[in-house]
């Protein structure tokens, strides 16, 4: 059970943008589709290229929101074991993320000889279909399968760190010392927060450990309690200190979106009429279908990319048509993704099928590749 505040349609509203933004900017990102297009709308694709990845602050703030509400709403854990809380995690989130990256190996197999880009991934090794399946694949140094799968990584982490620290907390203080953990476990996650943003978050090559990037998660674990606690000013106070501590140390755009994401979410969500606002629906649903937009897309663009670079090589008002009609079918395969796979409770046994099947499929789609080469 989750509290009332935790799922609202303006977070789904929030994440429904965010996610067409991060859609949008790996179209521009890779191409060549947005190639050909640029002199149509240079400013826009310029701008989608340079800062539309910085959406993935907002997931992040997000995610830290969600996390509190779920685990701890009053900074004590609320679970009972902290084994179950993240296996159910890790089989939620990768059940549909095998399904996507399957379709990621075949889509890049399909198109690999009739698309010369650097976007196209390579015939993948049994090293590198484990490390993804796994969520190992940055940690390892092997290449992702698809855009965006270090993210799946990364908020895995991060939730497994919530969960494990929340438990010790809870172990340390004991049975009868309820306020003292609550206190104790929100401290802790102000100061890991603040040692992020001053320290971790500062070292590009820290990228692939949750601990670069705890500043933007942490921020939104503290808007949460800003919003369920009647210690609202103190919250944001703590909020506002730390992000503004962490810009003047060092100015970062991605910190600054996620201070104004969590800042707004802890403003915002105190106020009945925004929890109350129902949002524009089709916003919402996207929000809602998020994670399976964001998992499916890249495929879904890769093939585009090929036909229409293959039909219409040097036209530009085709080619941002392509872009046009790959994201619109990147929501169609999300919502499909979504309905059938997402929003079923999954079990173990289907993760490990899908998994064991995200393998296999990549090997033999590698060895036919290498026999018809």
């Amino acid at each position: 059970m989750t509290s009332p505040h935790s799922r609202t349609p303006l977070i789904d509203m929030v994440k429904g943008i965010a996610c067409a933004t991060i859609v949008w900017h790996h179209l521009a990102f890779y191409g060549p589709m947005s190639d050909i297009a640029q002199p149509l709308a240079p400013g826009l694709m310029a701008w989608l290229y340079d800062y539309g990845r910085m959406a993935v602050q907002i997931f992040l703030v997000l995610g830290g929101y969600l996390a509190a509400s779920s685990l701890a709403p009053q900074g004590l854990a609320r679970f009972d074991s902290a084994s179950q809380q993240i296996a159910r995690r890790f089989v939620r989130l990768v059940v549909p993320y095998a399904v996507a990256l399957v379709l990621a190996v075949v889509v890049a197999a399909l198109v690999r000889s009739w698309l010369d880009h650097p976007s196209v991934p390579g015939e993948p090794s049994l090293a590198q279909l484990v490390a993804n399946a796994l969520l190992l694949q940055d940690i390892v140094g092997e290449e992702a399968l698809s855009a965006g799968v270090w993210y799946v990584a990364i908020d895995f982490q991060l939730f497994v760190g919530s969960v494990l620290l929340l438990t010790l907390v809870r172990s340390v203080c004991g049975e009868g010392r309820a306020h003292h953990a609550a206190w104790l476990g929100r401290a802790l996650v102000v100061v890991g927060t603040a040692a992020s943003l001053l320290v971790f978050n500062r070292e590009p090559e820290l990228d692939m450990w949750a601990l670069y990037f705890l500043g933007s998660y942490g921020l939104g674990m503290m808007a949460f309690w800003a919003v369920q606690t009647p210690r609202r000013g103190a919250w944001m106070a703590v909020i506002a200190v730390l992000g503004a501590a962490a810009l003047a140390l060092d100015f970062r755009e991605r910190i600054a979106l996620a201070l104004v994401t969590a800042l707004t979410l802890a403003w915002a969500l105190r106020s009945a009429r925004w929890r109350q606002w129902q949002g524009f629906a089709p916003v919402v649903r996207l929000g809602q279908m998020s994670y399976s937009v964001f998992l499916v897309h890249f495929p879904v663009c890769l093939l585009l990319n090929a036909v229409v670079s293959h039909l219409w090589p040097q036209a530009p008002g085709w080619n941002a048509l392509g872009m046009l009609a790959a994201f619109t079918l990147s929501l169609m395969a999300g919502r499909l993704l979504y309905q059938r796979v997402e929003r079923h409770v999954p079990s173990w046994t289907t993760a490990l099928r899908w998994q064991a099947g995200l393998v296999g499929t990549g090997m033999l789609v590698a060895v036919t590749a290498s026999h018809w080469g």
